[in-house]
């Protein structure tokens, strides 16, 4: 009898310990406070070429022609154009402006170079890579010309509604405004677009 007043006792004990930690501190339930979860934008991986857009060039253009009409110097201009975007490839064209002030040494002065291009290149993403080429419109001192070039050029997308790029384009033109001058000129410009 007594083992099973000893094991009661015990019980009891060790029963009202556990119901008062359980009842400890507060009757009330406990505020949880919630934190928002943080929402971020996701970053522009790039990649879609697809829409019209228009910028900005600098540059240098050399120039070689017959006999000693020979110079470079720098130029500047603006271009639009508009590109479709078929997944890896890309295909476009353009209308390109360029100021381009080079004294030929004294036989000539280049005014301008108006270009009318078509291009296309594989799609990296951000970049692209291209091949272009055309028609190019050279006005000069001593008449104009209408030649053709090639060139490749890249393209990288800083956002989605900006890029910024390079093109090295090689000219040809004969005769230009019928005085048998011929030239071959190299240019190369740093782009800067804005896509819509």
């Amino acid at each position: 009898m007594k083992t099973i007043y000893k094991f009661g006792a015990a019980t009891l004990v060790s029963t009202s310990l556990l119901a008062s930690t359980a009842f400890a501190g507060s009757l009330e339930d406990p505020i949880v406070e919630t934190v928002p979860a943080p929402v971020f934008e996701p970053a522009f991986a790039g990649g879609d070429w697809t829409g019209a857009y228009g910028g900005l060039n600098l540059g240098y253009g050399d120039v070689d022609g017959t006999g000693e009409a020979d110079g470079d110097d720098t130029t500047y201009g603006l271009h639009v154009g508009y590109d479709y975007d078929f997944g890896r490839y890309v295909i476009g064209g353009e209308l390109e402006y360029d100021k381009a002030d080079i004294d030929l040494d004294g036989a000539a002065n280049t005014d301008s170079v108006t270009r009318l291009k078509l291009r296309g290149g594989y799609d990296f993403g951000r970049t692209l890579l291209y091949a272009t080429a055309g028609a190019a419109k050279l006005q000069t001192s001593i008449g104009d010309d209408t030649g053709e070039f090639i060139g490749v050029g890249m393209a990288y997308q800083v956002t989605d509604r900006f890029t910024v790029g390079g093109e090295l384009l090689e000219h040809r033109f004969d005769d230009i405004g019928g005085t048998g001058v011929d030239a071959d000129a190299t240019t190369f410009n740093l782009r800067g677009s804005f896509r819509f």
